[in-house]
């Protein structure tokens, strides 16, 4: 593998019953069963390995009533990785899920998007209905990791290293950036939630926390435009990306896939 070529891992870390109209703007006529997977995601290749989003841990999960499966750390550990000696973490957003965890990681630097600072401080978060998805004590932490120069901010698209970029979509959070990757079956994007579910993107529909609904649906565009195909889009959330990429491991079923393998469909 090449040093601007990754290989790329999803860690399940917790879960969510739902129902489908839960996950969409006006709601779904068919009301089936539609569980949200908690994810964080693991780049890495001979030269350097970086982590996308931290996750959350049992306070966030007691106060949330969400179920924690296996922690973040155990999937790190797992795959070989100790959490602090991981040198990069990219910040998708700063939503409790995706930005919990950040003391597991006291050597790293975080690349977060400058829209996304100033949602997370700024007016929006007057608004109950706007801060809710957001932990103060998560926001405080980043905000002191600036004042110890951990944090590389970023304003639209950036190389963080030569076959990773970031790409500022928008949409469920005014900051909101989704992850390029280069692998050797082409350019995998890691949506995170500029898309929850495959079925957000194939229909072209909105999941109810957004920032801004516009920014979402084109976002989706975005997203077939940076990957290779629209199967190398992975969803954020969506339980189906374990049945369709394989296990990185024996031992591992439902819980640690490798994204940058074929899908099976």
């Amino acid at each position: 593998m090449t040093s601007d070529s990754y290989e790329i891992y999803a860690i399940k870390y917790a879960r969510l019953s739902r129902r489908s109209p839960d996950n969409f703007i006006g709601g779904d006529p068919h009301d089936t069963d539609m569980p949200l997977n908690y994810y964080v995601w693991v780049v890495t290749n001979s030269d350097r390995t970086v982590l996308v989003d931290t996750g959350f841990g049992q306070d966030s999960a007691t106060k949330r009533n969400r179920e924690i499966v296996r922690p973040v750390e155990e999937g790190l550990h797992a795959l070989g990785f100790d959490p602090e000696r991981i040198e990069d973490v990219v910040i998708t957003h700063m939503h409790y899920d995706h930005a919990g965890n950040l003391p597991l990681f006291p050597n790293s630097k975080f690349h977060l998007q400058d829209a996304e600072m100033d949602y997370a401080t700024g007016r929006c978060m007057c608004h109950d209905i706007m801060r809710h998805a957001y932990e103060a004590d998560h926001v405080v932490h980043m905000v002191r990791s600036v004042f110890d120069q951990r944090v590389m901010f970023h304003d639209g698209t950036a190389e963080i290293a030569p076959g990773i970029e970031l790409h500022h979509i928008g949409g469920h959070t005014k900051g909101l950036q989704s992850v390029r990757v280069r692998t050797n079956r082409g350019w995998v994007v890691l949506a995170s939630d500029a898309s929850h579910f495959y079925a957000h993107m194939k229909q072209s529909r909105a999941f109810p926390i957004v920032y801004n609904v516009a920014d979402m649906l084109e976002g989706f565009k975005t997203l077939r435009k940076l990957a290779t195909s629209p199967q190398h889009v992975i969803p954020g959330h969506d339980p189906l990306v374990f049945d369709r990429y394989p296990v990185a491991r024996p031992g591992m079923e439902d819980w640690i896939v490798r994204l940058d393998a074929q899908p099976s469909g």
